[in-house]
């Protein structure tokens, strides 16, 4: 990851090849707010990472978004909302034991929605997130 400020606001960058093709930062912090974007489950490269796997997908995105959330000063306790997006919400299970493993302990409210399609067939959970750091 790294870190670029520009005035009041700290956005963080994954190096993901999308983030410069859209123009698009995959964290930003302004405040006590950090504002994840949409993340799917492709490594370093841009490559699909267990393509088709629902949980295994919800599981590496929630793994990916923890390091952007640690760049910008939080952490998953310090989500307040997620939202996911799905092709296939027949296996809601599947995403929502992921889910459920990453934040159970703070019940951040949370939506969930199908989708036609993501960006790769190979893809089949996209999941950004909303934080709030509150001062100590």
């Amino acid at each position: 990851m790294h870190r670029r400020e520009l005035g009041g606001r700290l956005n963080v960058y994954s190096g993901a090849p999308w983030e410069r093709a859209v123009a698009y930062c995959r964290a930003t912090r302004v405040g006590p707010w950090v504002l994840v974007a949409g993340t799917t489950a492709v490594d370093d490269a841009g490559e699909p990472v267990a393509a088709g796997d629902m949980a295994g997908q919800t599981a590496f995105v929630l793994a990916k978004i923890a390091r952007a959330l640690a760049a910008c000063g939080a952490s998953l306790g310090d989500v307040v909302r997620t939202r996911a997006f799905v092709t296939d919400i027949d296996r809601f299970g599947e995403f929502a034991a992921a889910h459920r493993e990453a934040f159970q302990a703070i019940d951040p409210v949370a939506t969930c929605v199908e989708v036609q399609r993501l960006v790769d067939p190979a893809l089949v959970v996209e999941i950004e997130v909303d934080a709030y750091v509150a001062e100590d």
